[in-house]
């Protein structure tokens, strides 16, 4: 399972912005998301109906900034599988420059027990 998504970093997705610090490059709660994202979509067609993956562990390494104006692509390519839990390499790109990089760990689970849950209708 692999997936590729990208973002053109614009104002909002500024560390300035996402209040991960004071300058205006890409913030690294948006490398996340956007790592997030890639492993998202790597499963969203091949999953069992009523199921779905939430985000379990990260480790992400955010190695270069990035301007407003770029656009970053990140690809989530699933490297294990053991029982219900995944393990994604990602990877974030600008160009031929590595951004970031690092595993996402996801957690496939029944999408509604797993809300009734959360609301504590369980």
């Amino acid at each position: 399972m692999t997936a590729r998504v990208e973002l053109t970093v614009t104002d909002i997705d500024t560390a300035q912005a996402v209040g991960s610090g004071d300058v205006p490059v890409l913030g690294t709660p948006q490398v996340l998301a956007l790592a997030e994202a890639a492993t998202v979509a790597a499963t969203a067609r091949r999953l069992p109906p009523g199921m779905t993956t939430v985000g379990l562990r990260v480790e992400l390494d955010h190695r270069v900034p990035t301007p407003v104006g770029r656009t970053v692509v990140a690809q989530a390519r699933l490297a294990k599988v053991d029982g219900r839990r995944l393990l994604f390499e990602v990877t974030a790109t600008e160009g031929t420059t590595t951004v970031a990089d690092g595993r996402v760990e996801r957690v496939m689970v029944d999408r509604q027990r797993f809300v009734d849950r959360a609301l504590g209708n369980s």
